[in-house]
């Protein structure tokens, strides 16, 4: 198991990461009856769930999605973003939540659409859809902020990804880490709880990788990302190699 920083062997030709007015190179499908955005070649066999942050269908999240599944050509993926909210995302001028109406608004949308036992069930019933229909036979589950929780607890006895990963999660909670049963990359940012990602860590039982990104805030890799900052934009990129040597090595 590793704590340490890693130097990243994948993506040599990772395509430039565009700043503003990303194009997508996906489509969208409807998966479990969800609206669900599909990029990679579609002969891939190996596949990539992505639970994307409490904000929806960002460039920053899509554009990520196609860095996934188009970076190594040897190791191509079929990447998913089910919109598990259905069309009812989170505002992002709701966050940073400092003033009291903006926390209110947070409050609810974690309680209703984003409340984990609302997701969860769903999670194997569209894996189990696309393995039919698009031919996946391994899987791997990246996810965001509040992403990282419901990977967290898709990660356990009887779950059917090889591999996890988790950007700058919400929600750490250390109970939730000795059931994780696949190995696991976390990519916490500066504005993570040490202690928590710490207590977290001591409850693992499987082979991990945690990289912070100290100078990064919650949600860099996705939504809250500013690519037009050069240091925002290369530890983006610096952030997708880790998390797809991490995936090549486990699937």
């Amino acid at each position: 198991m590793s704590t340490q920083s890693t130097q990243s062997q994948a993506c040599c030709n990772t395509p430039a990461v565009v700043s503003k007015g990303y194009s997508p190179k996906g489509d969208y499908i409807e998966v479990d009856g969800l609206k669900t955005y599909v990029t990679g070649p579609k002969d891939a066999k190996q596949g990539i769930l992505v639970v994307y942050d409490i904000f929806g269908f960002f460039n920053q999240t899509l554009q990520g999605a196609d860095i996934l599944a188009y970076t190594d050509k040897e190791h191509p993926y079929q990447v998913f973003i089910p919109d598990f909210f259905e069309g009812k995302p989170a505002d992002i001028s709701w966050y940073p939540p400092d003033k009291e109406e903006k926390g209110q608004k947070l409050g609810e949308f974690f309680n209703t659409l984003a409340a984990p036992p609302k997701t969860l069930p769903r999670i194997p019933k569209i894996v189990e859809e696309l393995g039919k229909s698009k031919g996946i036979e391994k899987w791997a589950i990246l996810g965001y902020c509040w992403g990282g929780k419901i990977v967290n607890l898709s990660s356990q006895e009887g779950t059917k990804f090889k591999v996890a990963a988790a950007c700058h999660p919400a929600m750490i909670a250390k109970d939730d880490a000795p059931g994780v049963t696949i190995p696991y990359i976390m990519l916490p940012s500066g504005e993570e709880s040490k202690d928590e990602v710490e207590q977290w860590e001591k409850g693992l039982k499987v082979p991990h990788v945690i990289e912070w990104f100290p100078d990064q805030v919650h949600g860099f890799m996705a939504a809250r990302g500013d690519l037009e900052q050069e240091k925002v934009k290369k530890e983006y990129e610096r952030g997708y190699k880790l998390v797809l040597d991490f995936f090549h090595k486990h699937m």
